[in-house]
């Protein structure tokens, strides 16, 4: 599969809001299984969280331009970086609960787990409780989850579904 990409510029400025954006775009462009939807922190003079489609096909490329234009959206066909923060990917509504890293492994587009602390990858058997928001990030072609551990031996994925307000902002400055 050839990747077709096309990143929209919304103007967005916290990761709250691109996430849900991510989601929505997805819905109304009824974007098939097989795409990834990424964010990208976007530094600079005018900082803020550009959005990537990464998609199967060059009409669903097209159409999927031709629909986001007339909206206002500022659209360009290449990912402003290497290193999105996957939102939409293969796999991820199955992961949800509690679930082993073979299950995340074999069922979802992730292709590593690491662990903040520990220079190995966790186990296979090592049950991961997903809070159902698992974002893993592109480094060096694969996607990679980055996790930490939590209670009784389990890891949680690093980044949490509800930040504390100290945190939750995440604007881009």
């Amino acid at each position: 599969m050839t990747p077709h990409v096309l990143t929209v510029d919304p103007d967005v400025r916290d990761l709250r809001t691109a996430d849900r954006l991510l989601h929505t775009l997805a819905t109304q462009l009824a974007l098939p299984e097989g795409t990834f939807g990424c964010t990208h922190l976007v530094r600079g003079d005018r900082p803020r969280v550009a959005l990537s489609l990464t998609l199967p096909s060059e009409p669903l490329l097209r159409t999927a331009q031709e629909r986001l234009t007339p909206h206002g959206h500022k659209v360009s066909h290449r990912a402003p970086d290497a290193v999105g923060r996957a939102v939409i990917y293969p796999g991820v509504t199955a992961l949800t609960g509690t679930l082993t890293i073979t299950h995340l492994l074999t069922h979802s587009a992730i292709d590593r787990v690491t662990t903040l602390g520990t220079p190995n990858p966790p186990t296979p058997e090592t049950r991961l409780l997903t809070r159902d928001h698992v974002r893993p990030q592109w480094q060096n072609g694969e996607l990679v989850l980055t996790t930490m551990p939590a209670a009784h031996g389990t890891l949680v994925p690093f980044e949490v579904p509800d930040p504390t307000p100290c945190c939750a902002d995440h604007r881009v400055t």
